[in-house]
């Protein structure tokens, strides 16, 4: 077979496939319309969407996104680290330091107490 009627039969297969899944959409969803609010896995909230939260877990999500971004650098940095040297492994080092700073401040300010 040519490449050029593979990838038209495939093509056609989607198109048929994705037109499948929005009948069946059609024929199964609930009849009328849908009134709009938030969702909870089907239950019913019990506070508002934009109720306010308290104060400490924004310094908690800030700690989290410091160490998400500790991962998001630590992984192409092992990439490379051992073709580059003693210079990664001291960058490193120094870039792990600031996060420590950053850690000993939130602890200093009481980000880690739940209670």
């Amino acid at each position: 077979m040519q490449p050029s009627v593979v990838v038209l039969a495939l093509l056609g297969l989607l198109g048929a496939l994705i037109t499948a899944v929005y009948a069946l959409s059609g024929v199964l969803a609930p009849a009328g319309r849908l009134e709009s609010g938030p969702f909870l896995s089907g239950a019913r909230p019990q506070e508002h969407a934009v109720s306010r939260y308290h104060v400490r877990w924004y310094v908690v999500t800030m700690v989290f996104l410091a160490f998400d971004m500790e991962m998001v650098f630590m992984y192409p940095w092992a990439l490379v680290a051992a073709s580059i040297g003693a210079k990664a492994i001291v960058e490193m080092f120094v870039f792990l330091g600031l996060l420590l700073v950053g850690v000993a401040y939130a602890w200093r300010e009481g980000a880690f107490r739940w209670a």
